[in-house]
């Protein structure tokens, strides 16, 4: 995955081979964070800037790969979904800012709505806002897993679960809405 920043581009790398603590991996990244603690981990990433290591993330819960919305860079700082987690970082100062447990299994993905200034993460159980600090603002599950469609719309949140019903939630607070 690339993401285009003020700083350079950013490439966010699948790293299930990393061993934390080893002089004896493909790349030495400057900033090591285990999210999960000394837990085995069940997701592994890293973030280079510019083809340059700069952290590499892992985390447990549910595996997750990388793709198209495993990051957000926003205001100078990378949001990026590992595991069951959000981790905020900082690439100028290889930085962990915060990272919170976004949802019960696995975060699919984190997006950034920018006419409703929010922060969304795509969990397999819950969708969630979150604030700049790393709060969660809100949260919603549905019957089943959020496994089969996710749309940002003008106005809210669209979400299909695993049997495809549709959910609609306001972005400001996650109240249930009919299109």
């Amino acid at each position: 995955m690339h993401l285009s920043s003020p700083a350079g581009i950013i490439h966010v790398v699948n790293e299930p081979t990393y061993s934390f603590g080893s002089t004896d991996n493909v790349r030495c990244y400057p900033l090591e964070v285990q999210l999960a603690g000394g837990a085995q981990p069940t997701s592994v990433h890293g973030v280079l800037l510019d083809d340059e290591p700069v952290a590499v993330i892992s985390n447990g819960g549910g595996a997750s790969g990388v793709h198209q919305h495993s990051a957000v860079f926003k205001d100078g700082l990378l949001y990026l979904a590992v595991g069951d987690s959000i981790a905020c970082l900082s690439l100028e100062s290889a930085k962990l800012i915060w990272s919170v447990k976004v949802d019960l299994a696995t975060c699919f993905g984190i997006y950034f709505d920018e006419n409703n200034t929010a922060l969304i993460s795509h969990g397999e159980l819950e969708i969630a806002r979150l604030s700049e600090v790393g709060e969660i603002l809100w949260r919603q599950s549905g019957a089943d897993i959020f496994s089969e469609g996710f749309v940002l719309h003008p106005k809210f949140i669209e979400v299909i679960d695993f049997n495809k019903q549709a959910y609609w939630f306001r972005y400001e607070d996650g109240v249930p809405v009919s299109p």
